[in-house]
């Protein structure tokens, strides 16, 4: 119906409520009127209509969605009537020297119920017969707090979602049994399983935004008992400002129940540091690199250099800064970190003020076949990018390390070990700070066991994992980017910073996890146990005994205390590289991953 037949038709039937309850008015307390009645009846009766309309226009309720009435509009119409009552007692006290008070409010009251009745007729209507409940999947939400009891609202009155909420799971014992929009809160988290079973339940809605990971992963554990899918509601703060509507629900994903809530940044802090300054990205095609490149760009620098060997992967994240950040200049470079004279000539011609240095090969088992291409890459590229930092006199140097560079059994947890060394050597002679940011495993990179348990989910199955009490630190790429540049900010030169990850996670939990996410139950793709490969740990740390100050430097952010260490056996291996002396670059560092060799376990216990 259009705005205009819309006014009109809700006009006429208001002017038809009014002139009918007034004269009823004066009917029921009078059936006999008489001719000195008539006047004022008729000027009553005027004076109401046009008082009617002239406050229903103030009050806007000729342009309200009465489909979806609720307690605001009600008081709407209260008002609006009221106040046109007392108008029309006015006149009358003004005409006649006298009011018909009982008449005016019995008035009152048909106003009251009809010209509401006449409103509300149309969210009933619009509730109940538009679509019928049977329509619907049945849903459960978890909250009754001001989210929950938005989403509930949100739901009944909507048809452009096919989900009936059935009632409110809330752990408050103040709101057991209580009726919100006629739902009832029928119990607690630990009653999810028997809810689902009891009102068969299709979805259970996580309805309550400012849950912590820990709490998230609570509730989720009772919600992986049953059947039904779970969903998470948007945060408040995206529907307020129009970035989502209330029912657009999101999957509950890993990160959700990590059990940790993340690092959030010092955002002043960092601005000093990036805003209006050169930043150099290395490996900023990866996973980690190019999300380092998207935190950065939010604080805008001056220039944003994109260095990578891979053309596909930085022409990528090119096009996406490009696109997000308008003003922002983008530089892309291919190069490869092993080739010293072109690092020194890109650094050189930028001059940048803060490197992240990303570029890497992490991949475990494959590093224990190729021991020579890692320490070309983690331990001589390291070494030409932080030598070129050194000398073209770069304000401060992060490098990604990892927690498999402590106590190292693998050759990529050696070569990021020896990595970290060169650069605390460095720093101890150079105008450079030089620090290093350690942390466990990165959900959803390159490589990561994530990728890979959702294409065997994909599959049929089943999901491989390597051991049953195998355990790992994970965090998502965001937090891990976050670290690294907060790193940049707190740097001082030489530390090892370290995020506080809190307990590890076991791969099976993850698996498992991961497949109930994908809706499958771990019965129909199954679990295969595979066996450790060569050079990974059950077990994994984020520092060595000893090695980390008691206290966090940053909220959740620690550091490593400097240690001593002889560095002629780095100046050794990197010499010997010079030379192409492989046979003895192998030996030395798959002699560190194994501790074969007591000179070697330097690497190991480096204090």
């Amino acid at each position: 119906m259009s705005y205009s037949k819309r006014l009109s038709l809700l006009v006429f039937i208001d002017s038809i409520i009014v002139l009918f309850s007034i004269y009823l008015g004066y009917y029921i307390l009078n059936p006999y009127m008489n001719i000195y009645t008539v006047p004022m009846i008729a000027i009553s009766s005027i004076a109401l209509l046009t008082s009617h309309h002239v406050f229903a226009f103030i009050y806007r309720l000729y342009q309200k969605a009465w489909e979806y009435a609720s307690v605001g509009e009600l008081l709407a119409i209260v008002r609006s009537i009221t106040l046109s009552i007392l108008a029309t007692a006015g006149l009358q006290l003004l005409l006649s020297g006298d009011v018909y008070a009982r008449v005016l409010l019995i008035t009152w009251l048909l106003h009251l119920v009809l010209i509401g009745g006449s409103r509300f007729s149309w969210r009933v209507y619009r509730d109940y017969f538009s679509k019928t409940k049977e329509e619907k999947k049945s849903a459960l939400i978890i909250g009754a707090g001001s989210a929950g009891t938005m989403l509930v609202r949100q739901l009944l009155k909507s048809n452009d979602t096919d989900l009936q909420p059935i009632g409110f799971v809330d752990d408050d014992v103040l709101k057991q049994r209580l009726q919100i929009y006629g739902v009832t809160v029928l119990g607690k988290t630990e009653d999810i399983p028997q809810l689902v079973e009891k009102y068969n339940i299709d979805h259970i809605i996580i309805a309550i935004p400012s849950l912590s990971k820990k709490e998230i992963q609570k509730i989720y554990q009772e919600c992986s008992k049953t059947s039904a899918k779970t969903k998470i509601m948007p945060m408040i703060e995206d529907i307020v400002t129009g970035k989502v509507s209330v029912n657009q629900f999101r999957n509950v994903e890993v990160e959700d129940l990590l059990g940790r809530d993340p690092v959030e940044l010092d955002i002043q802090g960092i601005s000093k540091k990036l805003t209006g300054k050169t930043i150099l990205v290395t490996g900023a095609g990866g996973s980690i690199g190019s999300e380092i490149c998207r935190q950065v760009s939010r604080f805008k620098p001056k220039k944003l250099i994109l260095l990578g060997h891979g053309e596909n992967s930085i022409y990528t994240i090119d096009m996406e800064l490009r696109n997000t950040y308008k003003n922002l200049e983008i530089i892309p470079v291919i190069a490869d970190i092993q080739d010293r004279y072109r690092i020194f000539e890109v650094m050189e011609e930028h001059k940048p003020d803060m490197i992240y240095h990303a570029a890497a090969h992490k991949h475990v088992p494959l590093m224990e076949y190729n021991p020579k291409e890692a320490v070309k890459n983690n331990v001589i590229g390291t070494k030409n990018v932080a030598e070129a930092a050194d000398t073209f006199g770069v304000g401060t140097f992060v490098l990604v390390s990892s927690d498999k560079a402590v106590n190292p059994t693998n050759v990529m947890g050696s070569t990021k070990r020896i990595a970290e060394m060169v650069i605390q050597e460095l720093n101890k002679h150079s105008q450079t700070r030089f620090v290093a940011v350690r942390f466990g495993n990165v959900l959803g990179s390159r490589g990561s066991v994530i990728p890979l348990f959702k294409k065997q989910i994909q599959a049929g199955g089943p999901v491989t994992v390597t051991h049953p009490d195998m355990t790992r630190y994970f965090m998502t790429i965001p937090e891990a980017s976050r670290l690294v540049i907060q790193a940049g900010s707190l740097a001082q030169g030489g530390e090892i910073f370290v995020l506080d990850m809190g307990e590890p996670v076991k791969i099976v939990d993850l698996a498992k996890n991961l497949i109930q996410l994908s809706g499958y139950s771990v019965e129909e793709v199954g679990l295969k146990y595979s066996g450790i490969r060569p050079g990974e740990k059950m077990y994994e740390e984020l520092l060595g005994e000893n090695e980390v100050h008691s206290e966090a430097v940053y909220p959740k952010i620690f550091v490593g205390k400097t240690t001593e260490f002889d560095f002629s056996k780095v100046t050794k291996l990197t010499e010997e590289y010079t030379f192409y002396d492989f046979t003895y670059l192998r030996d030395y560092v798959l002699g560190l991953a194994n501790r074969e060799d007591e000179e070697n376990v330097l690497i190991e216990k480096a204090n």
